[in-house]
């Protein structure tokens, strides 16, 4: 389970910054901070959407699929699909149809079928505007939960952990931890809460523009002076 927010503060925050940034890993956070404030001083999610439901849809689509990919499909989807009813209202085919290049396609539809059933069910055909209610609609984990309540609520509630934050999370050096819920906490511990939404946006940011899972573009990166793996690939 995910740690408290009243985490980040005192010992344990103290021992996660240590373990995850070495010596003066404050100083060191606080640059890393600066540096993402300077390259992307209004960060924004990047999936089109114009309501919870469809951030929602969009963020579920997005699994092992890029924005730009799942932006292409949306537009048509939200036209045909404006309310949980709707999507329970076709078969799981038809939905797959309609969803089918954004990859995993069966699992997806199944998923938001399933959450939009769960909605009308539990929660007044909302979008839940806690991590509880998240966290028991199908298909949907704490980076999906964190996604939604953070974009469409302005709720901190976690720090969304995607391939990028994974990656840019170990080559910075503020955690060795290669789990997503581990990695969460560690992040958790060591960003003030009220930097948690901004923050989880610009790192996804920069590791699309700059630090790149392949050949990341160090030579151009505002983090390289603090970055932990500048000499080596972590």
């Amino acid at each position: 389970m995910v740690k408290k927010a009243n985490d980040s503060t005192g010992a344990a925050a103290e021992n996660a910054a240590g373990r995850a940034t070495g010596k003066d890993g404050r100083g060191r956070l606080r640059a890393i901070l600066r540096g993402l404030d300077q390259e992307f001083p209004e960060p924004e999610c990047e999936l089109a959407h114009g309501n919870p439901l469809e951030l929602l849809v969009a963020t579920i689509l997005s699994a092992q699929c890029t924005d730009e990919r799942v932006n292409k499909v949306t537009p048509g989807l939200f036209r045909k699909y404006r309310k949980p009813g709707d999507y329970l209202a076709v078969a799981q085919e038809v939905l797959e149809e309609d969803i089918h290049s954004t990859g995993f396609y069966r699992n997806k539809a199944k998923n938001i079928q399933g959450a939009c059933r769960t909605m009308l069910e539990k929660f007044g055909g909302n979008v839940p505007d806690t991590m509880e209610g998240l966290l028991s609609l199908p298909g949907v984990a704490r980076k999906t939960a964190n996604v939604v309540l953070g974009v469409a609520y302005g709720k901190a509630e976690g720090i969304v952990v995607d391939t990028h934050v994974i990656r840019l999370s170990r080559r910075l050096g503020l955690t060795v931890e290669d789990k997503p819920e581990a990695i969460e906490r560690d992040l958790m511990a060591i960003v003030p809460r009220e930097r948690w939404i901004a923050f989880s946006h610009q790192m996804i940011l920069h590791g699309r523009r700059t630090c790149n899972a392949r050949k990341p573009l160090c030579d151009r990166c505002v983090l390289g002076e603090v970055c932990a793996s500048t000499d080596k690939d972590v």
